[in-house]
Order: structure tokens, then sequence, then C-alpha cells
């Protein structure tokens, strides 16, 4: 008998179910410059309402309403002065805390390329799933939103704002969104103007999130991220941040289940793994139809291939053993389980060919 497992079955089961709630209640962290006294330099802020406005300059706590506006499930603001010379300190700050989206309204290019630099680098290197939204940022990776649409004028602040003020607004949509939708033609019902690209086709397939008006209503043009380069490992799908966002929430459930109830906890043996394998294929049950597509064989399994290497390595000679054998034999503290899933996206593109 494994230890714990049937709670733990119970948890991905639970995750699986409630994702899409979830999905739609992300965090925004704020990086604002404001010597105004008051507050702390971290504030966690779970509504507009709690915003002591008097902790603020005008400007500034209009960019949280933006952001507020998306229905975020919260807000964290970090506060620097408005001498520092670059936002080191506010990295440092959230790298350990747990939130979806990056904003820094205002923010100059020399801090966008530092901070762009900055999210690939968790993304890629510490396995964090945090993403930003940042203006005029060719960066060509899915953790960066380039928005470059200017001169927008909103409803919320009554004011004009640059394309960095506004990635406020857009911050506070993606976290607000759930996954049973894209971004993709959200209507942004507080915009009276803005320069919109008279060459949008081209800016989406260069990695940029554009805003654009359909004669009556202002609304996102497509819901894609900055990446424009594809590989196997990163193909045309991962461009969509409804892809990203499903991708990011299967790798959040699923590490942070590991990590609660399995390090140290379980025993790593052959039986103890099949039920880890088996409790993913129920989370898997569970995200079919708005995460995972319903009509792909999504799987998940021991890593047979991966565990001969380590036996190999460790100077065991696996040339007389089968898969199996491979499957049951020790492998110490190493877990290897290999997963083939296929996410599903929202609809968007429509081909109608009417017969007359």
């Amino acid at each position: 008998m494994s230890l714990g497992l049937p709670e733990i079955n119970i948890v991905f089961k639970t995750k699986g179910s409630t994702a899409i709630e979830r999905s739609a209640r992300g965090i925004v962290v704020c990086v604002l410059k404001d010597d105004t006294a008051g507050g702390q330099m971290v504030t966690v802020y779970k509504s507009v309402a709690d915003i002591d406005f008097t902790h603020f300059t005008e400007d500034n706590y209009n960019f949280l309403k933006l952001i507020y506006e998306g229905s975020p499930t919260k807000v964290v603001v970090v506060k620097l002065a408005t001498s520092s010379e670059n936002y080191n300190a506010a990295l440092k700050k959230i790298k350990d805390l747990k939130w979806n989206y990056l904003t820094i309204p205002g923010i100059v290019p020399a801090d966008v390329t530092i901070v762009s630099a900055w999210i690939k680098e968790q993304r890629e290197q510490s396995k964090k799933t945090f993403k930003a939204v940042l203006p005029n940022c060719a960066a060509d990776h899915e953790g960066i939103i380039n928005l470059t649409t200017s001169s927008v004028a909103s409803t919320i602040t009554g004011k004009t704002h640059t394309t960095s003020e506004y990635c406020a607004r857009i911050a506070g949509v993606l976290a607000g969104l759930s996954l049973d939708r894209s971004s993709t033609y959200y209507v942004l019902t507080d915009i009276t103007s803005a320069d919109v690209p008279d060459d949008p086709d081209e800016r989406i397939n260069a990695g940029e999130l554009i805003i654009v008006f359909d004669s009556e209503k202002y609304k996102i043009g497509r819901g894609v991220n900055s990446l424009t380069t594809f590989t196997t490992e990163k193909n045309e799908d991962v461009r969509k941040i409804k892809i990203v966002e499903g991708m990011d929430l299967y790798q959040d459930d699923i590490r942070g289940t590991y990590e609660d109830y399995y390090v140290g906890k379980v025993i790593n043996d052959y039986d103890n793994k099949q039920s880890f394998v088996a409790a993913i294929g129920s989370y898997h049950k569970e995200l079919l139809g708005n995460v995972l597509d319903r009509s792909y064989d999504n799987t998940v399994a021991v890593n047979v291939e991966a565990q001969r290497t380590y036996l190999e390595s460790r100077g065991t000679d696996t040339s007389e053993m089968d898969d199996a054998a491979i499957a049951k034999a020790n492998t110490g503290s190493k877990v290897f389980i290999s997963s083939n899933v296929k996410f599903v996206d929202a609809m968007e593109d429509l081909n109608m060919e009417v017969n007359m």
C-alpha cells in the first residue's frame, strides 16, 4: 500500500476539475516608482477597494485601476523610489513569490530589455511560469507578451496612455481570463480611441499583441505572445497565450502536488511510481475539453528510456533487461515520468463555404 496516494489522487482530481476556475483568477505583479509616503515596499491587494490611494501618485493609482478592470484575483504591488536606476530590487523581491503576469507601467526601453531577459531566465532555468506584458518588446519568447498599440484613451482613468502604461490593463485582462476562452477579440470597453495599426496581420505574425477597431468597438486582435521562431519543442501552437496558460497550469499543478505530497514522503518503488502515473492520468481526464484535447490520446507513463540512461550512468548493464525490467528497476531518489498531451485552443479562425 502506497503512502497517502488515495489522498493525492483526490488532490489531482480536484486540481483538474477546478482548473478553469483557478485559471480565471491569476495574479498580477505591478512594479511602480513612487515616493509617496505610506505602505510597504511589497503589498498584496485583493481588490481595488483595498488600495489606499493616498499611498500612490494619481498616475500610479490609475495604473492599479487599469489592472483591476480585468478582475485578477490579487495584485502584488512593489514600490520603488523614483531615483532607482533599475528594477533589480523589485525583481529580487518577486523572484520567490507566486504570480502570473508582470507589468511595469512607464518602463523605458533599456529596462524592457533587462526585464525580458529576466523572464526568459526564470522560465528556462528556474522553471517558473512567470510572464510579462511589455511594450514594444520583440523578445521571440512565449513568456513575453509584446504590446505595441499606442495612444490609448481609457474611460477608466480619463487619460490617454502610452503603450508602456496600457500594459497594465492588458496584464489585468490576461490574469482574469478563464482557460475556457482565449483573449482573441476580447473587447476593451474602456477604450475611446487608440492608434490602431493599418497592417494587423503583419503585426500579429511578427509576435505583436495589438488592439484593433472593428468600426464599433476596440478589442485585442489576437491573443499571441512574442514567439516567432518555432522548433520541435516550441511549435506554432506555443505562440498562443491560451496554450501557454494551459501549459503553465499543467506544469504548476503537477510540480506543486509532487512537492507537497511526494517529496520525502513516498518510497520510490515501482508501485508508487505507477500510482503517481495513475494520479496524473486522472488529472488529465479532468482537464479534457478546455485545457487538453479530448480527441487526443493524452498519456503519461514511467519514462523507460530515461531510466535506462540513468541505470547505465550508474554502471548497470541494461543490455539484457527488457522494458518491464527497466521500469521496475531501482532508481534511487530519481523519478522519471513522461507525458504526451495536446493542449486545446479556442475557436478563432472561421473558414465557411456557402453554397447557393
